[in-house]
């Protein structure tokens, strides 16, 4: 084993996972929002935001799936040996993390099924910037309106009208996130 593997993540787990778990629920409660993460030195080219959100919300029994220039060795180790997740085909992942064009199809990704709609995939779209600027933002957790540099808004719109169906999206930068949940109405 390499002795990169065991390095990067979180230095008390206890306390950073929580911090962790606090960002990601208020940004997936106020979509737009961005704030920052941080606990984590996952290996590149993983973001910090992304490594710290695979730490904080995968475990043993939560199948993920690499896409991309993430699905390399050094990526694959890391979380087999921090977060025992299963890298698995995007069809069977409940969370998968690559750029927006690495993703590939969205439809391949599970959206839930009317008894259980939380058995969807969560995807973490690694991007080049995140800015609150862009697409507008209107529904659940969001006062009026709010704005989010999205890569592709008419994706964003048939995933909203599949509710209460869909996929929920995190978007990392660097150490920043913000997440846009299948509840959120989104216009160009």
């Amino acid at each position: 084993m390499n002795a990169d593997v065991l390095k990067g993540g979180f230095a008390n787990a206890p306390v950073d996972s929580a911090h962790a778990f606090r960002v990601l629920m208020n940004v997936m409660a106020r979509p737009g929002t961005i704030e920052d993460l941080a606990g984590a030195v996952p290996p590149a080219p993983l973001s910090v935001a992304a490594g710290v959100l695979i730490l904080t919300l995968c475990d043993p029994e939560t199948p993920v799936a690499l896409c991309g220039a993430v699905d390399c060795a050094a990526v694959r180790d890391w979380i087999s040996f921090h977060v025992g997740a299963p890298v698995v085909a995007p069809e069977r992942a409940m969370f998968a993390v690559g750029r927006w064009d690495d993703l590939g199809v969205l439809d391949r990704f599970a959206i839930g099924t009317p008894e259980y709609p939380d058995r969807s995939a969560t995807l973490i779209v690694e991007m080049e910037t995140l800015e609150a600027k862009g697409a507008t933002l209107s529904g659940p957790g969001i006062k009026e309106t709010a704005t989010l540099s999205l890569p592709d808004v008419a994706v964003f719109q048939k995933n909203a009208m599949l509710f209460p169906l869909g996929l929920d999206f995190y978007f990392t930068e660097g150490s920043r996130v913000a997440a846009l949940p299948r509840t959120t109405k989104v216009v160009a």
